[in-house]
């Protein structure tokens, strides 16, 4: 391999000319930390993946999709993460005195005598693209990490012993280190697998750990019984919580800075149960997972008719859903884009998932007796032009938010309904006068999220007779996942918004003032302004093969 060319391989494949390779061969000597093929790259003549087809074809080796491999245990632990990160190449099975081996650059020889050498065996090359190709070497390695912390915590780890008698090394030193190695694992596995959730859960013979991966949860691991309290303990440290404390269920937050991902909030609750205390730890991550995240996660239509809600001197805008269907995600992108404006934006959060430059936010603490309300009246203090007040809970903090509102300053909050419509319905409940909401209100968006099919393993498959019933004659087939090492077996990957809209305009603030029902509201906002339903918008993603019948039924059902 020491004698192959690559600009020589790329121009007798026909890729690239021999000018072009001129062309790049000068523009290296200019950029001498470039190799030829970023120089081609660059210079936009050929892109990554012709680059490894042509050498696929010239060394006659394999490229795989990394989605459908699976790197094992026993090849991991013969390459160091270090190494495998520096070469960009990952271990994926050793048969005999063979070591299967991805990489994205076979030419690079200094790299594969190296690990020749480490292991002693001989190399199966097989090609992969760089970016899969990263993603996989952290995703594997941090699981490899969690299971060997599992492990030297386990060998290290003293007999079960009742909560009162557990004692704890605040300090994190001497016998506690490797309970401290576990956790910080289970957070980087947590983090490259995109988990939203940690659960810590006890029982009788064992503790298990289950992460919530696009928004279902996927067992991960099973740890002896002995660790549950020193690691449970740990947490409680971190989130200043009473590690004294088994009895009464406790909540906290702390920050952590991971090697991949970068810093990290965490919302911690406690919950005592029959075997012990489980630990639910949510992942509040330092940026935005969401499709077509430069419209907020809105589709083109939806996006169009919100931009003008940002233009409005005042008002409230409410986003509503459920819990998990990422209204906080998408207030946060749209002070991003209001952040650069020449405005003061200050918000009253309970947590503060994300820290955004040059926005002013509040963390409640009813301990000291920083709620929301209190908040939200220092807040109207500051001088802002623009309040995010994280959620609608009662009547004092809804009405502080209304009267802001009308007093010349925009809202943004989140309320917990089924649809935009009904939102009215649940600001008058909560004793707001309807006179009030009508003339505060500008804007109310539904929003829920659909788990979208894995691209890897998606097939289409022809409509049930049950699913031709609601889905309509129009649409003859649906795609669904199988199941893959790229989505964890659930034939999913990712997720995708989806939303409704409704602008409050003269004819819904009379509608609101004479009492009309929210199903009324919601057929004016159809004819009048187009609003489209979350079922309309649902079955458009399972038309377009994104989403599937099962998902569209579980987020809109009663719709």
């Amino acid at each position: 391999m020491k004698n192959i060319r690559l600009g020589e391989v790329l121009t007798d494949a026909g890729i690239i000319s021999q000018q072009q390779l001129e062309k790049a061969l000068a523009y290296q000597k200019e950029h001498r930390d470039l190799r030829i093929g970023q120089a081609l790259m660059a210079l936009g003549y050929v892109t990554q993946r012709q680059v490894l087809q042509a050498l696929a074809r010239r060394l006659e080796l394999e490229m795989v999709d990394l989605a459908q491999q699976t790197a094992e245990g026993a090849a991991l632990e013969l390459v160091p993460q270090a190494l495998a990160a520096k070469y960009c190449v990952l271990p994926l099975r050793r048969r005999g005195s063979v070591l299967t081996v991805a990489t994205d650059d076979p030419l690079n020889y200094y790299a594969i005598e190296d690990l020749r050498q480490l292991t002693g065996l001989e190399l199966d090359i097989v090609l992969a693209e760089p970016e899969p190709l990263n993603k996989a070497i952290q995703y594997y390695y941090a699981d490899l990490g969690a299971q060997r912390a599992a492990r030297s915590a386990g060998d290290s780890a003293a007999p079960a012993a009742p909560a009162e008698q557990v004692s704890v090394n605040v300090t994190g030193d001497g016998g506690d280190a490797p309970v401290i190695q576990l956790l910080n694992s289970l957070l980087q596995r947590a983090m490259t697998a995109g988990a939203s959730d940690i659960h810590i859960e006890p029982f009788e013979e064992s503790t298990n750990v289950r992460m919530r991966i696009d928004g279902v949860i996927v067992d991960y691991l099973e740890l002896q019984r002995a660790l549950h309290q020193p690691l449970v303990a740990r947490v409680k440290i971190l989130s200043g919580l009473d590690i004294a404390e088994h009895r009464l269920p406790q909540d906290g937050h702390f920050r952590a800075h991971m090697e991949q991902g970068g810093d990290v909030n965490l919302r911690v609750s406690i919950m005592p149960t029959v075997y012990g205390e489980k630990a639910v730890l949510r992942l509040l991550a330092g940026s935005a997972v969401i499709d077509h995240a430069d419209q907020f996660g809105m589709n083109d239509e939806v996006y169009r008719r919100f931009l003008p809600l940002l233009d409005r001197p005042n008002g409230i805008v409410y986003l509503t859903g459920p819990t998990g269907s990422g209204k906080t995600t998408t207030l946060y992108l749209v002070l991003e884009a209001l952040r650069r404006r020449a405005v003061n934006i200050v918000t009253i959060e309970d947590p503060v998932e994300r820290n955004i430059a040059h926005v002013n936010q509040t963390q409640v603490n009813p301990a000291a007796g920083l709620t929301f309300e209190r908040g939200l009246r220092a807040l109207l203090r500051q001088d802002p032009d623009i309040i995010m007040v994280g959620e609608t809970r009662d009547a004092e903090t809804a009405g502080i938010s209304v009267r802001a509102a009308i007093t010349g300053h925009m809202v943004y909050s989140t309320l917990h309904t089924n649809d935009a419509a009904s939102s009215i319905v649940r600001l008058i409940d909560m004793g707001v006068e309807p006179y009030m909401a009508a003339n505060s209100v500008a804007g109310l968006v539904a929003q829920r999220l659909l788990r979208k099919v894995c691209p890897r393993c998606g097939q289409e498959e022809p409509v049930t007779r049950a699913e031709a019933a609601y889905l309509g004659p129009e649409i003859r087939t649906v795609r669904r996942g199988r199941g893959c090492p790229h989505c964890h077996g659930t034939g999913y990957r990712g997720r995708v918004a989806i939303h409704e809209l409704i602008t409050v305009d003269k004819t819904l603030r009379r509608m609101i003032v004479e009492g009309a029902t929210s199903e009324a509201m919601a057929e004016y906002a159809r004819k009048a302004q187009g609003m489209r339903s979350l079922r309309e918008s649902a079955l458009d993603l399972v038309r377009q093969g994104v989403t599937t019948p099962e998902e569209m039924l579980k987020v809109t059902c009663g719709e």
